[in-house]
């Protein structure tokens, strides 16, 4: 009997089927070691065979089967898609030495360079669905993004500073100096925040499909100063709705391809776990902060969504623990020198306890260009200019 071998997509195990088999319309398999469906479609669909006639001896070469994943809903529901990390903190510290000696050889310019190679080699090492992440972006745009952050920020920070501090002029004068250089010091978190996602994910692709954020730093920043201004208001009862509206924002504007992901959660559901987390704070010597945070981190993940798959997170708030006491000892007992294995410690525990589930036809995700608008009138103007993207390093 003549057989055919038939490789599975997703974990490339091989199978062997009859020659007779794949001629019968829409024969349903599994794989054998993924479990991942799939059907095959050969001529026979279209040409049966005279039923007087012997069965024909089918060659491989003759055979014209597409395999492809069945997009069942009751079948892709109960897939689980899982990221995976195969580098190793051994490979990041050979890495991070190279860095540091060129770095401090050149007075810290290096700096850029260095961010970008780690860059690179952590995102080429994580995989999903059997391929890997790239990271696009370069030394030289970290280093005029910095340069174009210091121009912005940093030069009328510092020129208010002389004023306050050093210019014999009238108190007046001082104070409002003062004003001023703090507020462009408030401005400055969120719009780096903005333009930092903005220049990460538009340099970070899977499948050659790259990422992108889609959000305006103006926005941002009037959520951000509403919302600490609220937190301080209510001696710290509002950060919960906050932080659920600034994660809410990053992540609703940020795109893969065409497709934007979501997210649905309301600071409200965390709000009573908050308030016990800062009942319990002194009396468990900070311990409750580590369960908020695995409650926090397990909300907010289990809120987000990606077309119609959900995301699960299954981390609980002793391994969360164990993981934070863990990593702060190697940085301690190492004096920092750890660093590279504490990265790879963290990148682990996150994708082990991190799942994708639901419908998701990854196939279809296609490449949207980006589309660029004038810029507004006034302060608006402003910040189109900033919101190029641009990460400090």
């Amino acid at each position: 009997m003549e057989t055919t071998q038939i490789r599975c997509q997703s974990c490339q195990t091989a199978h062997v089927f009859s020659a007779e088999r794949l001629c019968q319309p829409l024969v349903r398999g599994r794989c054998r070691k993924c479990t991942r469906p799939f059907v095959f479609v050969s001529l026979a669909d279209t040409e049966p065979r005279p039923t007087m006639m012997p069965a024909p001896a089918f060659e491989t070469s003759t055979i014209m089967v597409a395999v492809r994943d069945v997009q069942d809903r009751s079948i892709s529901r109960s897939t689980s898609r899982r990221l995976s990390f195969y580098g190793s903190g051994g490979a990041l510290f050979g890495l991070q030495v190279v860095n540091v000696l060129l770095t401090v050889v050149t007075f810290g310019i290096y700096h850029f360079w260095a961010k970008t190679k780690i860059r690179h080699y952590l995102w080429s090492q994580c995989e999903f669905e059997g391929d890997r992440f790239a990271y696009h972006g370069t030394g030289m745009e970290l280093c005029a993004g910095w340069a174009r952050a210091f121009v912005v920020f940093g030069l009328p920070i510092i020129g208010l500073g002389v004023v306050r501090d050093v210019l014999d002029v009238d108190a007046l004068v001082k104070t409002l100096a003062a004003v001023l250089a703090s507020g462009i010091s408030v401005a400055f978190l969120p719009v780096a925040m903005v333009g930092a996602r903005r220049y990460r994910l538009s340099r970070t692709s899977w499948r050659g499909i790259a990422f992108s954020f889609r959000g305006r730093a103006i926005d941002f920043l009037k959520l951000f100063l509403k919302g600490w201004g609220l937190t301080a208001l209510t001696l710290g009862l509002y950060y919960p709705i906050f932080d659920a509206k600034r994660h809410g924002f990053l992540l609703s504007h940020s795109y893969f391809g065409h497709q934007p992901f979501a997210f649905d959660g309301k600071g409200c559901d965390l709000f009573w776990s908050y308030v016990a987390m800062l009942g319990l704070f002194p009396i468990t010597l900070g311990i409750a902060w580590i369960w908020y945070l695995a409650k926090k981190q397990v909300y907010f993940w289990e809120h987000t969504s990606l077309a119609s798959a959900r995301f699960r997170y299954t981390a609980t708030w002793p391994r969360l623990l164990a993981l934070k006491v863990g990593n702060a000892l190697l940085l301690i007992l190492t004096a920092g020198l750890a660093w590279p294995w504490v990265t790879v410690r963290n990148l682990n525990f996150n994708f082990q306890h991190l799942t994708c589930e639901g419908l998701l036809d990854l196939d279809a995700i296609r490449q949207e260009p980006q589309t660029t608008t004038a810029a507004g009138e006034g302060i608006a103007s402003f910040f189109d200019f900033l919101d190029g993207g641009f990460d400090l390093g």
